[in-house]
């Protein structure tokens, strides 16, 4: 038994996750590996191949790090639990008017909840992932930060984590740069990988068709919402769409009618099939409701605090004031007004470099 302890490392195959056991193994860690598979695209209906974390390339370049280092590999199949809870979740939002993000779900609810449960059956003391992020202990709680390379940071989408999840978690790549991964990863032998392109695709949406997806899984969605309206902000009509849960709050392409001016989809409207149309400063807003809280650096949020708001992943953040309310929600006013809030997406509060909390944004 390795004196700093027994670590199951989450191994997709790409590099970062590669390079995150190895080092942990070179530090003088048990490392044990495992590769979850969460779906097979070919059930779908699509007609492109499993790709990213999902096929079976990736497990082979897990196992044979693994192997080739000489500590043990699993794969462990959680696509029932993950099509139950993510795509059940993924189809209703969009059913909803909203535009999920089922990255956050899953690491939230799925992927970490699967790794703490294998780690307590095979006696691991740590879990670990190559996500690029840090993680403290202060004032008795696990506090979630920035990493260091801040273009790769992924706090944003791992705001859902509790603190059981983080205590036992480590993230060897939160004092690294990418290029330093890279580099890393050339060093040890692995020159292919060190040049593998990274995946931003949702996992079971391998071709970023998400419309597709609706309309394979969502038995006659089509023909429930097509024939839509088009509508102003004083509710002139302008136009016919072809249903409101293949458009998405910001959206400005793909629009199919002609305005003589840049137009923008700025509200969903499920209950009459109604999509808002406005123009660009129509998207701006500065207040918004936060829902689903997770508490990351404090137990609770209290009136009037200070933060910096993300409302999605490659956003900068924003100056605001965070209003806690008696339902358990958040209300948000942002110092100077934000572009396209999106009902469905995560807003993340930051403190500096630590995330204060996260939520789902119920409206804007």
């Amino acid at each position: 038994m390795s004196k700093k302890g027994k670590v199951l490392v989450a191994m997709s195959g790409g590099i970062d996750s590669t390079v995150s056991a190895l080092l942990l193994h070179e530090q003088g860690y048990e490392v044990i590996g495992i590769t979850m598979k969460t779906w097979d695209y070919a059930a779908s209906g699509g007609g492109k191949k499993e790709t990213g974390c999902c096929n079976l390339d990736s497990f082979n370049d897990a196992r044979t790090a693994a192997v080739e280092h000489g500590f043990p590999h699993y794969v462990l199949d959680i696509r029932e639990e993950f099509g139950d809870f993510v795509i059940n979740n993924f189809v209703e939002e969009y059913i909803a008017g909203r535009t999920p993000n089922p990255c956050v779900l899953c690491n939230t609810h799925i992927k970490w909840a699967a790794l703490l449960k294998r780690a307590n059956s095979l006696g691991c003391d740590f879990i670990a992932t190559g996500h690029y992020v840090k993680v403290r202990e202060e004032n008795n709680r696990q506090v979630l930060s920035k990493a260091k390379d801040l273009t790769k940071d992924q706090s944003y989408v791992l705001w859902g984590l509790g603190q059981e999840c983080l205590a036992r978690s480590i993230y060897p790549l939160g004092d690294l740069l990418k290029i330093e991964v890279r580099q890393i990863a050339f060093d040890m032998g692995y020159k292919e990988l060190s040049k593998k392109a990274e995946s931003y695709e949702i996992c079971f949406v391998p071709d970023n068709d998400y419309r597709g997806f609706l309309k394979r899984n969502v038995a006659g969605l089509e023909d429930r919402v097509k024939g839509g309206d088009f509508v102003l902000a004083d509710g002139q009509v302008v136009g016919k769409h072809n249903g409101y849960p293949f458009y998405t709050i910001g959206q400005r392409k793909g629009l199919e009618v002609a305005f003589g001016k840049p137009m923008f989809v700025t509200n969903i409207l499920p209950d009459t099939n109604t999509v808002v149309l406005g123009e660009a400063h129509e998207l701006q807003q500065s207040e918004m409701t936060v829902k689903g809280l997770n508490m990351v650096k404090y137990q609770s949020i209290p009136d009037g605090m200070e933060a910096v708001t993300k409302i999605r992943y490659r956003d900068a953040g924003m100056e605001s004031v965070l209003s806690p309310a008696l339902d358990g929600s958040v209300h948000v006013k942002f110092e100077h007004a934000v572009n396209s809030i999106a009902p469905g997406q995560s807003a993340v509060f930051y403190e500096g470099d630590d995330v204060v909390a996260g939520g789902i944004i119920q409206k804007a």
